[in-house]
């Protein structure tokens, strides 16, 4: 399984989009600032939205999809899913 994901520094904050094969351990590793640079450097730690795949091609073309969007657009998206802003992460590992 893979994953597109959003990370956010807050609600309405700086937002990251990416994918992996490893949604936990990726979470984690921009948590505790092992991660992507840009997500150390923002404090870009909340995940947000996500969404499963089944091939890596697919996830990444949603990924690139989803980049391309206009910010509105990705907010949507998150608040679709998850209207309060919760940190994903916590579901995760419970």
């Amino acid at each position: 399984m893979y994953y597109v994901y959003m990370m956010a520094s807050d609600r309405n904050g700086t937002l990251y989009v990416g994918v992996t094969n490893d949604i936990a351990r990726r979470s984690y590793q921009h948590r505790t600032g092992t991660g992507a640079a840009f997500t150390r450097k923002y404090g870009v730690v909340k995940l947000v939205w996500m969404e499963p795949h089944d091939s890596i091609v697919e996830a990444i073309g949603r990924e690139k999809q989803i980049k391309g969007w206009n910010r509105a657009w990705k907010l949507k998206l998150i608040e679709r899913d998850n209207p309060h802003w919760e940190d994903l992460y916590e579901r995760l590992n419970g």
